[in-house]
């Protein structure tokens, strides 16, 4: 703790800024700096040894030069300049927010972005003194929230704090609030390795109430009051949540010791999102909930990327091929004798892994064919007002459907002799061809009740380890 104490002091420095540009151009422009709470990170582990993210900022004391603190992240930005609008040149502004352990001495605050190699740059810098009488000192307290400790293990300081965050609950869904955080906490625990670590995890819940109950669904013409303005058809896809309500939502999360947010939103349509360092989103009452929460929860927490590759999204070259993917659980195959998981694979194992992958492609690729024009359906009765009852029909048409894929995408992939076995298995990082991934099946690549890989847990338990010290 002496290098800590030497520069810090134990509270949060709170830097919000602007994020402006397309995919060509971006820039960064301060908001405003904010003091408050206590540092809920850790005081030993300072320095970001992940290496993932797009961006980094980069903390360094204004005298010396001497690097004090950084961390590796993504943002709504770094994934808008990579759909068709940012593609285009539309240029659009993001509200962002960076929290460091507050300093005692003037600092350089150094913003660093990624280029096509995946080598960090400056974009950014920018002098701040922890003594600017404009700094905002003002308790973060707004009457409307409530604060819930759902589970407590300890010091913030060695503790991932977790801040669960509601939407769409109204004042009268208060009590569905306080029962959705009791059941998610308990998911949370009954998965690998989580439940190894629970000793290491603070879990809070945070609740205000919203005008309206759910979130926006702009394909079906419906739009709702809410606290965080969540919203489906993020970027125009229709299972995409996210919201760009920093602002609110740093001011909510601030209210709580806070590493990582979850936005618990109160919703019964399939849906969600992810960015790493940044926050996750869930929807809390559908069949493959369990799986929403800890799925997208692997992005936000731990920067694993998605290893599937059937479904609609929209990104251009995410991971464009030939280059290796930051992301611990998917490869490019750049060099097939340096598998960046081959402490793991199983004996015996080919490099790259053959499995029948062909007639897997033609089975997912016919059912997200056709849950695409059910969910087209759906938005189209809810945008024409048709009765509940219709709606309701053709909902439940879909979740069964749905289980019933779900089912049998299970059951062929168990019935693989690589099943359980670590290789590199292609298909993965929204690409069939290309990219790979470690095992055939982990709860980032498909929906239901299923472990994190191997490779995934490892990387998870690297995260925790990274806030527990």
């Amino acid at each position: 703790l002496d290098f800590f104490d030497q520069y810090f002091v134990d509270q949060t420095m709170r830097i919000d800024y602007y994020h402006i540009g397309d995919a060509n151009e971006e820039y960064i422009t301060l908001d405003q700096v904010y003091k408050y709470g206590i540092w809920a990170g850790s005081r030993v582990r300072l320095f970001d040894e992940l290496n993932l993210g797009r961006y980094c900022v980069n903390i360094y004391d204004a005298e010396s030069n001497l690097l004090l603190y950084s961390k590796g992240f993504d943002s709504y930005f770094g994934e808008y300049k990579t759909s068709d609008n940012g593609l285009d040149g539309i240029q659009k502004t993001f509200h962002e927010t960076i929290l460091i352990p507050y300093p005692k001495n003037k600092i350089i605050f150094s913003f660093e972005k990624r280029d096509n190699l995946q080598e960090l740059f400056e974009i950014y810098r920018m002098e701040i003194d922890p003594d600017d009488v404009m700094i905002i000192r003002d308790e973060i307290k707004d009457r409307q929230v409530k604060v819930y400790d759902s589970e407590m293990n300890g010091d913030p300081h060695t503790r991932v704090d977790i801040a669960v965050i509601g939407e769409g609950y109204t004042l009268d869904e208060k009590d569905k609030f306080e029962k959705d955080l009791r059941y998610f906490t308990k998911v949370f625990f009954s998965q690998a390795p989580y439940r190894l670590f629970a000793g290491n995890f603070n879990i809070y819940g945070i609740y205000k109430p919203s005008q309206d109950s759910g979130i926006d669904e702009p394909r079906a013409g419906l739009y709702k009051n809410t606290v965080l303005g969540c919203t489906f058809n993020t970027m125009g896809s229709e299972r995409y949540i996210l919201t760009e309500n920093n602002k609110e939502l740093s001011d909510l999360a601030a209210h709580a010791p806070c590493d990582a947010i979850y936005i618990m939103i109160n919703h019964s349509r399939y849906g969600g999102g992810g960015i790493y360092n940044l926050y996750c989103t869930f929807t809390t009452d559908n069949q493959f909930k369990d799986y929403l929460f800890l799925h997208e929860f692997g992005h936000s927490f731990a920067g694993l990327a998605d290893e599937y590759y059937t479904s609609d999204v929209q990104y251009t070259d995410f991971y464009p091929l030939g280059i290796e993917p930051l992301e611990p659980n998917i490869t490019a195959l750049v060099n097939p004798q340096d598998v960046k998981w081959k402490e793991y694979l199983s004996s015996g194992v080919d490099v790259p892994t053959p499995w029948k992958k062909a007639p897997y492609d033609s089975m997912d690729f016919k059912w997200q064919a056709e849950r695409r024009q059910i969910n087209n359906k759906i938005a189209e009765l809810k945008k024409k007002k048709a009765s509940i009852d219709v709606i309701r029909l053709a909902e439940n048409e879909y979740a069964e459907k749905d289980r019933l894929h779900s089912i049998k995408v299970d059951e062929y992939l168990m019935k693989s002799r690589f099943f359980g076995k670590v290789g590199v298995f292609e298909g993965a990082g929204y690409v069939a061809k290309g990219m790979y991934r470690p095992m055939l099946d982990c709860i980032m690549f498909s929906k239901g009740d299923k472990p994190f890989c191997r490779v995934c847990q490892s990387h998870l338990v690297k995260v925790i380890e990274q806030y527990s010290e």
